[in-house]
């Protein structure tokens, strides 16, 4: 099988022949048909994510496919199921073995692409919004909106009922956030404070992208709002002046979804389940910017380095066993 291979940090990886696998006690066996890059993927090439696995690794967070072997302690999965992972790792590959727990069955009229570009990002947005207690009537600002999480957190902000500010670089992705549902755009080469505080100010904000940008929604924040740092494509991780949560009773809530869900695997799944629904249903419709062979993948997590891409890239790794 073909599988994108990290042997060492300093050579970025390779895309390189390997044994196809076999399930051990508690795993499935998937033919993986598509896989989602995210920032994180990035940070693992240089060994700087908080969960980079040990050397050497296949990197690849989130995927699906399907099951063609299962181990024989498993009864609640069998060959043929059509599955989406939030593995970790392991995603960038032909086929994969998966705990059976981080699986979650995809319905038969939700495509692989689909699937597999839902689980980070729109599980981030929607159970960091819910623990931000966003209410309907409340403005919500989204910074790095066109991005893998952001478009997904103005999207899920409009479902709940929220004013969305959208803050993007350049018209094509304000184009972008505004088909998700944004009310306001904002771009990044505005004052980003004197916008959204003409708008009304923030009462939630979704902040993907640190350093000058964090410090400029933290100002516009209004009494009584609540913060999250969803991640810092920006480079720099801001510092947070406690002081100023005192005087306007402000609240930041750290959040991160693998070690929410490693602490509460079944809020993970329920997350996961529903997710899964309202693809069916058409209630969340995920941008794919981009979809790649995996030979391509190095062309792939470059379209996110340069922020090229909107949404999400996909590669698909069973383009290579075409005929």
């Amino acid at each position: 099988m073909l599988t994108f291979r990290i042997e060492d940090f300093s050579t970025k990886g390779q895309v390189s022949e390997q044994v196809t696998p076999s399930p051990a006690p508690g795993e499935v066996l998937v033919e993986i048909h598509a896989c989602a890059l995210n920032f994180a993927d990035l940070l693992m090439l240089e060994g700087r994510y908080q969960d980079t696995p040990p050397l050497p690794f296949t990197p690849g967070l989130e995927c699906a496919g399907r099951v063609i072997e299962v181990a024989p302690d498993i009864s609640n999965f069998q060959i043929g199921d059509r599955v989406a992972i939030f593995s970790g790792k392991n995603g960038l590959a032909q086929y994969g073995c998966f705990d059976a727990n981080r699986l979650v069955r995809i319905p038969d009229q939700v495509p692989y692409a689909e699937a597999a570009a839902s689980l980070i990002s729109y599980g981030t947005s929607l159970l960091a919004l819910q623990q931000a207690q966003l209410k309907p009537g409340e403005t919500l600002l989204v910074t790095g909106a066109a991005g893998g999480v952001g478009l997904t957190a103005v999207e899920i902000g409009k479902q709940l009922g929220a004013t969305v500010i959208a803050q993007a670089r350049g018209a094509e992705k304000l184009a972008v956030a505004k088909a998700a549902g944004a009310d306001h755009l904002v771009d990044a080469a505005e004052d980003l404070r004197e916008r959204v505080k003409s708008l009304g100010g923030a009462d939630v904000v979704y902040d993907a992208v640190g350093g000058d940008t964090w410090k400029a929604a933290f100002r516009a924040t209004n009494p009584g709002g609540r913060l999250l740092p969803i991640g810092f494509a920006g480079g720099e991780v801001p510092q947070i002046p406690a002081n100023h949560l005192l005087v306007k009773n402000l609240t930041v809530i750290g959040f991160y979804l693998g070690g929410l869900i490693q602490h509460r695997p079944e809020l993970g799944r329920q997350t996961f389940d529903l997710l899964m629904q309202w693809l069916a249903e058409g209630r969340i419709t995920p941008h794919i910017s981009h979809r790649l062979p995996l030979r391509e993948v190095h062309q792939g997590l470059e379209l996110l380095r340069s922020r090229k891409a909107t949404g999400k890239v996909v590669m698909l790794p069973q383009a290579e066993a075409q005929p």
